[in-house]
């Protein structure tokens, strides 16, 4: 090829060739779907997923293709989205408003096409899922900076849902603006932390002195920077993009290694993989007794299971100090040496859900 056309023509029988092989694919998908519903199966297979993606990656990597395994997962997770809309639309309900990063994290894993349910608590995205009026819920369960998400854990004790999935998700602040320089802005919208966030990027750009607006989410300051051409707002890509501001600056916050991990909730088990991780809730009979978390720990030791986590929380029983246990460990809840372990604590453990493990 040695003109310009020429490619453009070369790309564009290759787009004529994708989509057919994606018609066949969504024939096949549809097939599934019906196999699936029949045997009451579930539509969302994480391990299948990333089975597939990391099967692609070897096999680009083998043949020295452009494609890394970040380009891969973008591609395909967009693909298993609309294939499992195909199989069976589903609701997904999440920690809202429209545009925050659980909203981000949501449309990674189910795509632009699912139907989505904006709920304004982790409490009400619970519900949801127990009344049946959404098939999944995504929420945010630990901050790389903040820690633990308490009333995550809190609504996990008592809840019949479980943890069918996990992702991890860095979090990077857009800087969005519809003016057309930066001596034209005259406010800057954010929720309260934000402006902490991206203190040096507003220093360097001389915004010390522009006036700076908490509001309740930086969605919201997405929506007020829409409507005024001489406004700004620090918030994510995701809202910057639905509410239509052109993204001025991405990546100003002032450190770049922070992260949230989401996990997403239903109510269904998944099989066991070869990477899996299981969390548990502990509750020991003899908590009050010196050395029963260690002795409870120990039994994990000698059945060679990892921990990845363990957090302490109020049991909140009226007129008690104690505490009960959150734990992340390797391996799925039938695993032979996992129900081992739980043999000598029957009455102690509340399983939470076992499921791939993320990529941190």
């Amino acid at each position: 090829m040695k003109t310009l056309q020429e490619c453009r023509d070369s790309i564009d029988g290759i787009d004529e060739e994708i989509l057919q092989l994606l018609n066949r694919r969504m024939q096949v998908v549809e097939r599934v779907g019906e196999i699936k519903h029949e045997s009451a199966t579930a539509i969302y297979r994480p391990e299948r997923e990333k089975e597939i993606i990391t099967r692609l990656t070897q096999l680009s990597e083998a043949q020295k293709g452009k494609l890394n395994r970040g380009a891969i997962e973008a591609i395909f997770l967009e693909i298993f989205a609309v294939a499992r809309n195909l199989e069976l639309p589903e609701r997904i309900a999440y920690l809202g408003p429209e545009g925050t990063f659980t909203h981000q994290a949501a449309e990674s894993r189910f795509g632009g096409m699912s139907d989505y349910l904006s709920l304004n608590s982790i409490h009400s995205v619970f519900q949801a899922l127990e009344a049946g009026r959404a098939k999944f819920g995504v929420v945010p369960i630990e901050n790389s900076k903040d820690g633990i998400v308490g009333e995550t854990l809190d609504l996990l004790a008592k809840s019949s849902v479980k943890i069918v999935s996990e992702l991890y998700m860095p979090i990077h602040a857009s800087f969005a603006t519809k003016a057309t320089s930066l001596d034209a802005i005259t406010k800057i919208y954010s929720k309260d932390k934000g402006f902490g966030q991206c203190r040096a990027f507003l220093s360097e750009h001389g915004f010390q002195n522009v006036e700076q607006i908490p509001v309740e989410s930086t969605a919201k300051a997405a929506i007020l920077a829409a409507e005024d051409a001489s406004a700004a707002a620090i918030c994510s890509h995701i809202a910057a993009k639905l509410y239509g501001v052109p993204t001025m600056f991405e990546n100003i916050e002032d450190e770049h290694d922070s992260s949230t991990r989401f996990i997403i909730l239903s109510d269904f088990k998944n099989g066991v993989s070869k990477e899996d991780k299981t969390s548990i809730l502990v509750k020991l009979k003899d908590a009050q007794e010196p050395g029963s978390l260690v002795h409870f720990l120990q039994d994990f030791d000698k059945e060679k299971i990892n921990l990845s986590k363990i957090e302490s929380r109020p049991s909140k029983d009226k007129g008690s100090f104690a505490y009960w246990f959150y734990i992340d460990f390797y391996g799925h809840i039938d695993d032979a040496n996992v129900q081992k372990v739980l043999a000598k604590h029957t009455g102690e453990v509340t399983w939470l859900g076992s499921y791939v493990k993320g990529e941190n």
